[in-house]
C-alpha cells in the first residue's frame, strides 16, 4: 500500500508540473500572438502558436485512464493547421533539417532550417550562430523556426533528468522505450534501428497514431516538419548524434495505432559563399 502511494504522489507530482508548465506556455503564446496581430507580424505569430500548441499539450497531460484526449486533439490540430497554413503562404515547401547543438550558441536550443529552394544549401554552424535570433535568415536563404516537436524533446530530457547533448544514439535506444511506455504511458513499445546513415523508430499501439494521421492531412507541414511525434524524436536524434537530421518519411499502420518514422543523418558539406 505504502508503495501505491509513493507511485502515485510521484505522478501527481509529474503532473503538476507539467500543467504549471503548460499554463505558464500558454500565458507567453497569447501574449506573442495578441502583439502579432497588433503589429502583423509573422515572426510572432509562429513563436505564439508554438507556445500556445505546446503549452495545451503539457496543461492536458494526466494519467492514461483519465485523458481527454478528444480535446487534445482538436487542441492541438488547430495549431498545427495554422503553421501549415503560414508555410504554404510563406512558400516553404522544401523538408525541415534539424540542427545539432554545435549550431547554436546555447546547446540546448531545438531548431530546424527550411531552406527557401529544395536543393538549397546546408548553412554551416557559424553561418546559423550569426543569425540564430532570426526567423527569416540570409545565407543561406531560408526560415529557421523552433520545430514542432520542439517542446516535447525537452520534456523527454527532464523526465529523464539529462540533456540528450551529453548522450548517444545508445543512450535513446536504451532508454527512450521505458520513456515511452512506463513515464509517458504513450506506447506499448519503442525501437530504434540504425543502419549507416538511416534511423528507422517504429512505436506500437500508440495514442499519438490519430494525431499523426490527422498531420498527414497538412501537405506542407508534414512534408516538412512532420508529425509532433517525428518532429520530436528529430530533434532528440539531432541531439544525441550531433549531425543534421531530416525526416524521410513517417506511415502508419492500416490496422492498429503503429507508427514508422524513418530518418536521414546528414554528412555536413560547406554552403557556397
Amino acid at each position: 500500500m505504502q508503495k501505491k502511494n509513493t507511485a502515485i504522489a510521484k505522478m501527481a507530482h509529474k503532473i503538476n508540473v507539467a500543467k504549471i508548465a503548460g499554463y505558464g506556455l500558454l500565458c507567453l503564446g497569447a501574449v506573442a500572438l495578441l502583439v502579432s496581430i497588433g503589429y502583423a507580424s509573422q515572426i510572432l505569430a509562429f513563436i505564439g502558436l508554438g507556445l500556445v500548441f505546446w503549452g495545451l499539450i503539457l496543461t492536458f497531460i494526466q494519467t492514461s485512464a483519465s485523458v481527454k484526449k478528444d480535446l487534445l486533439d482538436a487542441t492541438a490540430l488547430s495549431s498545427l493547421s495554422t503553421i501549415d497554413q503560414l508555410l504554404q503562404q510563406a512558400g516553404y515547401t522544401a523538408k525541415a533539417v534539424y540542427l545539432p547543438p554545435k549550431y547554436f550558441k546555447d546547446l540546448d536550443t531545438c531548431k530546424a532550417f527550411i531552406p527557401t529552394q529544395e536543393t538549397g544549401n546546408l548553412p554551416t554552424p557559424e553561418q546559423i550562430q550569426e543569425q540564430e535570433n532570426n526567423l527569416f535568415i540570409d545565407n543561406p536563404q531560408g526560415i529557421l523556426l523552433t520545430p514542432i516537436g520542439g517542446e516535447l524533446t525537452k520534456l523527454f530530457e527532464k523526465i529523464l533528468e539529462t540533456s540528450f547533448t551529453r548522450i548517444d544514439l545508445q543512450y535513446l535506444q536504451q532508454n527512450l522505450p521505458k520513456l515511452f511506455i512506463e513515464e509517458l504511458e504513450i506506447a506499448q513499445s519503442l525501437e530504434i534501428e540504425k543502419k549507416n546513415s538511416n534511423v528507422h523508430v517504429k512505436v506500437e499501439n500508440t495514442n499519438y497514431v490519430y494525431l499523426t494521421k490527422k498531420a498527414m492531412n497538412l501537405p506542407q507541414l508534414f512534408q516538412s516538419l512532420g508529425c509532433p511525434l517525428s518532429s520530436a524524436l528529430a530533434c532528440s536524434l539531432a541531439k544525441a548524434i550531433g549531425k543534421p537530421v531530416i525526416i524521410d518519411s513517417t506511415e502508419t499502420s492500416d490496422k492498429g495505432n503503429d507508427i514508422n518514422m524513418h530518418f536521414h543523418v546528414l554528412e555536413e558539406e560547406p554552403a557556397e559563399q
